[in-house]
Order: C-alpha cells, then sequence, then structure tokens
C-alpha cells in the first residue's frame, strides 16, 4: 500500500510538473486599450486582433488586455502588465508612446509593440496604417455626394495621422467637386460619444450634410440618421450596422495578421524591432462596402482610386499640390515622401484650400 502511495504521488507530482512547464511555455501577450472594446470602432478592432491571436495558437497562448486606458495615465497599467508576466505588450494609442518607452527601460526581456508611434528602441517597435489612403477613397465620394458643398470633419487631435487625414480627404472631395469647403472640429478625444454627437450635430447645423470622422464610436452616425440625409463613414470599423445610409463606406483597420506575426515571431525567437506602416495593399486598411446609397458611376470611380492605392499606381499625396499658405510643397506629379521635413510622418501643416487654423496640441 505504501510502494502504491508512494507512486500515486510521485505520478501527481509528475502530472503537475508537467502541468507547471506547459503553463510557463505559454506566451503571454498583453494588450493596453484607450477606449472600452464594445466602442465600435479602433479598440473594437484592435481586440479583434487580440482574438485571432488566441484563434491562431490556441493554448500555447494567453492574451490578457486593460481597456479605457488614460493616455496621460498610461505608465501605470502598462507597468503592471509587464510585471504580471507578459512577454509581449502591445500599446494601441499614440498618446501611449513616452510611456511605453519608460517602460521598456525598465523591462528589457518585455517586447514592446507601439501603435501609430515613431520612437524605437531595442525592444520597442512600431506600427501604423495608411489611414490617409482610405481617406483618400472617403474623399472622393463625399466631394461627388454633397449637395451643401460643406463637409464635416470631427478631428480628435492635432497629430500628424489625423492632420494627413484631413488633407487626404480634402484634396480628393476638392478634386471631384471644386466649391466644396471643409469644416473641421477639434473634439480633443478618441472616445466620448457625448463630444463626438454634439460634434455631429454642430457640423450638420453649419450646413454640413456629408461627416467624416477622425474618433471612434458610432455617435456621429446615429446623430446624422437622426438629422436624415447627412452622408457619415465607418471609422476603424465598419460601422455597418448604419448602412446603407448615412454610413455609405468606411475605413477598417484589420490588425490581425500584423498581430498573429509578431507574437509568432516572439514564440520563435525572431522578433526584433522594426516600424511597419501598411495601407490598402498590404491589407491593414480596409475599405468597407460601398453600398448603393452612392451612384454607381461614383461607387465604380471609388473602387477604382482603392485598387490604384492598393497596387501602388497612384499615390494619395501626388503634386502639384501646395500648402496652406501658398508656398509650394509637391511639384506637378512629384509624391510626397515618408519622411524629411515635409514628409508624410510628421505633417504639421495643411494644403492649399482649408480655410481652418490647426491648434497647437
Amino acid at each position: 500500500m505504501r510502494v502504491l502511495k508512494s507512486l500515486l504521488a510521485t505520478a501527481a507530482l509528475a502530472t503537475g510538473l508537467a502541468g507547471a512547464a506547459v503553463a510557463e511555455d505559454k506566451t503571454k501577450v498583453g494588450f493596453i486599450y484607450v477606449g472600452p472594446v464594445g466602442d465600435g470602432g479602433w479598440t473594437y478592432e484592435h481586440d479583434k486582433g487580440r482574438q485571432a491571436v488566441e484563434a491562431a495558437f490556441g493554448d500555447k497562448v494567453e492574451t490578457v488586455y486593460v481597456e479605457s486606458v488614460s493616455e496621460s495615465n498610461a505608465e501605470g497599467p502598462i507597468t503592471q502588465m509587464a510585471l504580471s508576466g507578459a512577454d509581449l505588450i502591445f500599446t494601441t494609442s499614440f498618446g501611449f508612446m513616452d510611456a511605453t518607452l519608460a517602460v521598456a527601460e525598465k523591462f528589457p526581456n518585455v517586447k514592446f509593440e507601439h501603435a501609430t508611434g515613431y520612437k524605437q528602441s531595442d525592444n520597442v517597435s512600431v506600427y501604423s496604417a495608411r489611414f490617409y489612403e482610405g481617406r483618400a477613397v472617403q474623399g472622393h465620394i463625399a466631394g461627388k455626394m454633397t449637395k451643401s458643398n460643406i463637409i464635416g470633419y470631427i478631428a480628435s487631435f492635432p497629430i500628424p495621422e489625423v492632420i494627413r487625414g484631413i488633407n487626404s480627404a480634402y484634396i480628393h472631395a476638392k478634386k471631384v467637386n471644386p466649391d466644396v469647403q471643409f469644416k473641421i472640429i477639434w473634439a480633443y478625444t478618441w472616445f466620448d460619444p457625448a463630444k463626438e454627437a454634439d460634434a455631429a450635430k454642430a457640423l450638420i447645423e453649419q450646413g454640413a450634410d456629408v461627416i467624416l470622422q477622425h474618433t471612434d464610436s458610432t455617435a456621429p452616425q446615429a446623430a446624422a440618421k437622426e438629422a436624415g440625409n447627412v452622408v457619415t463613414f465607418g471609422q476603424a470599423s465598419d460601422m455597418g450596422e448604419y448602412a446603407p445610409f448615412p454610413r455609405v463606406s468606411s475605413i477598417i483597420d484589420d490588425w490581425a495578421p500584423y498581430y498573429v506575426a509578431r507574437t509568432k515571431a516572439v514564440m520563435d525567437g525572431t522578433w526584433e524591432s522594426v516600424s511597419t506602416w501598411d495601407g490598402i495593399g498590404a491589407g491593414m486598411v480596409g475599405i468597407g462596402e460601398i453600398t448603393d446609397a452612392v451612384p454607381a458611376d461614383v461607387k465604380a470611380e471609388a473602387e477604382a482610386l482603392r485598387d490604384a492605392l492598393a497596387s501602388g499606381e497612384y499615390h494619395a499625396f501626388t503634386g502639384p499640390l501646395n500648402k496652406q499658405d501658398g508656398t509650394p510643397w509637391l511639384a506637378d506629379g512629384e509624391t510626397a515622401s515618408d519622411y524629411g521635413d515635409d514628409g508624410l510622418a510628421g505633417m504639421s501643416f495643411y494644403v492649399e484650400g482649408i480655410e481652418a487654423e490647426i491648434p497647437s496640441n
């Protein structure tokens, strides 16, 4: 009996150790979100990417997340996630940049990935999408569909990513409608449904019959639906519950392939610090279904523009283009560079024709 008990105890110990080994073999992947996972936009799509990691690797990974993290107070949650044993942490908002760098310095064995930022280190990568390509398609549709010639734009923060989007949308709206005007409201938030709804209503009161947004909730869609005869576009996610009208198309962020690839790189030991900036062609930016509320010829033109951007045949910022003050920026046929003094990565100016001013941060 004692021998049997000893054998059982040994077997139990072996099973326990094996279980611990399996747990230790799991790669722990963390996500820091600026909004709630149910925002229907930006954070919703990042969380779909997290779920894709789970689906791809099953019990080889453990994923965790913290939602609605303030950009001004992100260091604590990122630190806690690193302390909890995360091997890889994705911080998914521009304002998390400095906090990510600070925590990464304290945890050199943890890998960090920062969305939409530009500061790297040995254990910090950066990644973003060329959202401005999607804005070009939206601008084309907007310029064709507006009857008042006033297009409203709800902007979040005056950073290059947002300014690029405004410029791209304006350029392509103006190409097809020389009379178009942009009215811009800065909400100073990524996600605040009440503020976003108020901004949409204010723009509609100013005559806008098309609303574009670089904020994350569906509140502008709801405001447009209530007003009637106002066109909108889904932001970051399809927001298809408002299709076929007012939402007539969307920009969809697809982070899943990137998240799966970077998790695999940590798992197989090939991860290194990189800078990734992909667009429609790579599939990181998708154009949601253009509904039948858009005239057939406009839909065909928008799809052709999407395809040209995807193939690289056309660049969203192609000259001749001047800066807002009339000084030359791009010569005829010249395309914008990503980096440099007047490159897209640091864009801090409007193009000629936009009458608004860029506020200071």
